[in-house]
């Protein structure tokens, strides 16, 4: 059946120019070949003056009655019906689904069906009479499968006929429902559904998807077929492990992924972690991870994403549909279409294809954006449980703090007028190691370095930026801070003070102009090591305090100062 409809579509003429609303047809039959429809619309034709015949999309075939206004449509409908000229199930049509007409033959040329996208065939049975009575209804409701009887239930769920459970079993919730839609569609309320009410039924289903185009598509570079909204997104280009589908128009912000590449659960548990970083990937929504696969859902107020991924055989495979929020109805159908057309073909993407498709970036895998920070700090760990001193800078304002871009962490106090705030991590963590807070005043002109990530984390570890003390006090006193002479950036504020033996004489405070004065640029001030003590203690949390210490070398102290200082990060 597939072989003879594909070879058929390739001669299907141009969809006809856009009905006008007011025009209507009364659709008496529809065949799922073009052969039988055409014998069908000729049969009719010696009856009536008016038949035609559209393709009607999903592999079905219409003979129509027509064209009419809607009020003399509904006058032949209710007139034919009356005299049993016409099918009792036959219905108003008002030419929406209607392609490329096949009768008259002859009315228009032919056009050529893309590549590689194959038509999607109804899973329905076949029309096999052109009237139904009460009892062949039933007999063709019989030889319904139990796939077949959930659809239907489905279908009146969706149309809110139906709120019981989807069981394939037809009892009298069902037939209730089932009536319901009959009165609605002005067909005779028996509770039974014969074949074409069945089909419109179906048809009124899936006109959600009608806009999309629904298609089959088969990428043999990913090893993967299914049915795509093409008419939402289409192919841009393969970068490993993704084929990429950008957006038409027609659906703003849509978007697809195809996923493909050989691996293991460990490779495929990296997936999982990398795609969340990604931008299309919003970070609120239901996510579970198996050995053999996983899926995320991520919702925010522009767009809702699904990502589903099998591993079977050593080879990893599946997709992300990208979606703009508040089309929920639509969205859930096309990606239950998806899931249920996934096929996976033979072999998997080719791990170096698409690598030069475009410059490299470490803000980017595989061509996709990853997600960033509304800005980032630096932070040190102050606990053997990972509880981290930063700047108030540092969280103000945020939806989400992390660590290291990884753990998510929950303010426990933040005070401005100190100037400290201080976070702990969702889950425990166990960090390398913890600041040694050193309380004794420190002497004037003692070398000091800052250990701070000045470029938000790109180079993977803390960087260090020697200076001097210059006043154990600030510019008007201030007893809680120190004043140095040191040229810093804005990520590094937060970071830890260390001394030449690596213990942390306090934290560095954000630049700022004090009272209306620009001061120079290696005038910066940290907040003293007691003072930092003293919070610790406040909430619980006994301080590591130390005294003065040997000097250690320069590849030492760049150890410890990537062992306690931490990326901090506002989402």
């Amino acid at each position: 059946m597939f072989r003879t409809l594909a070879t058929v579509l390739v001669f299907l003429i141009l969809p006809l120019a856009a009905k006008a609303q007011d025009t209507f047809w009364v659709q008496i039959e529809a065949r799922q070949t073009l052969a039988q429809a055409q014998e069908r619309a000729r049969l009719y034709a010696r009856q009536f003056d008016d038949v035609e015949g559209y393709y009607l999309g999903r592999g079905y075939y219409g003979v129509v009655l027509g064209p009419y206004s809607e009020a003399l449509a509904r006058q032949e409908l209710s007139r034919l019906l009356a005299t049993r000229q016409i099918p009792s199930d036959s219905y108003l049509q008002n030419g929406r689904r209607f392609e490329q007409q096949f009768w008259p033959i002859g009315g228009s040329a032919p056009r050529a069906t893309a590549p590689a996208v194959e038509p999607v065939l109804p899973a329905v049975n076949p029309i096999t009479t052109a009237q139904e009575t009460l009892r062949e209804a039933r007999s063709s409701e019989a030889a319904l499968t139990r796939e077949e009887r959930q659809e239907l239930q489905k279908a009146l769920a969706w149309g809110g006929y139906y709120a019981a459970a989807i069981d394939g079993s037809f009892g009298r919730g069902t037939r209730g429902s089932m009536e319901a839609w009959q009165r609605d569609n002005l067909q005779q309320a028996t509770g039974v559904l014969t074949t074409s009410q069945r089909a419109l039924l179906l048809e009124q289903y899936n006109a959600v998807l009608s806009e999309v185009d629904m298609q089959m598509i088969r990428d043999d570079s990913a090893g993967i077929a299914l049915q795509v909204p093409t008419a939402a997104v289409s192919f841009s280009k393969y970068q490993s492990p993704f084929a990429q589908y950008d957006a038409t128009g027609a659906i703003p912000k849509a978007r697809l992924l195809l996923i493909s590449q050989r691996g293991d659960a460990g490779k495929m548990r990296g997936l999982y972690e990398v795609m969340q970083t990604l931008e299309v990937i919003p970070l609120e929504g239901e996510r579970s991870f198996r050995t053999d696969g996983f899926f995320i859902e991520g919702i925010d107020n522009d767009i809702h994403s699904f990502t589903s991924v099998s591993l079977q055989d050593g080879d990893i495979k599946g997709f992300t549909l990208v979606w703009p929020a508040g089309d929920e109805n639509r969205r859930r159908r096309v990606i239950e279409v998806m899931r249920e057309s996934f096929i996976r073909l033979d072999g998997v993407m080719n791990p170096n294809i698409g690598q030069q498709a475009d410059a490299q970036s470490i803000d980017m895998v595989s061509g996709l954006n990853i997600r960033q920070p509304r800005l980032s700090r630096t932070g040190f760990y102050a606990s053997n449980t990972g509880h981290v001193v930063t700047t108030p800078d540092a969280i103000q304002d945020c939806d989400r703090i992390t660590l290291d871009r990884e753990q998510e962490a929950a303010v426990v106090i933040s005070d401005a007028a100190l100037g400290l705030s201080l976070l702990r991590p969702l889950e425990d963590l166990a960090p390398l190691g913890i600041a040694a807070l050193q309380i004794e005043t420190p002497r004037l002109r003692d070398r000091v370095a800052i250990a701070g990530y000045p470029f938000g984390g790109i180079l993977g570890a803390p960087t260090l930026t020697f200076g001097n003390i210059v006043d154990i006090r600030g510019l008007s006193g201030e007893e809680t801070i120190k004043r140095l002479s040191v040229a810093s950036s804005d990520g590094d504020a937060g970071g830890p003070v260390l001394d030449a033996s690596g213990s942390v004489l306090g934290m560095l405070l954000p630049r700022s102009n004090r009272n209306g004065q620009s001061l120079p640029a290696d005038v910066q001030f940290s907040v003293k090591a007691d003072q930092i003590a003293a919070l610790l203690s406040a909430h619980g949390i006994e301080p590591t305090t130390s005294g003065p210490q040997p000097a250690i070398s320069p590849v030492a102290l760049t150890a410890r100062a990537a062992d306690i200082a931490v990326l901090v990060s506002c989402w």
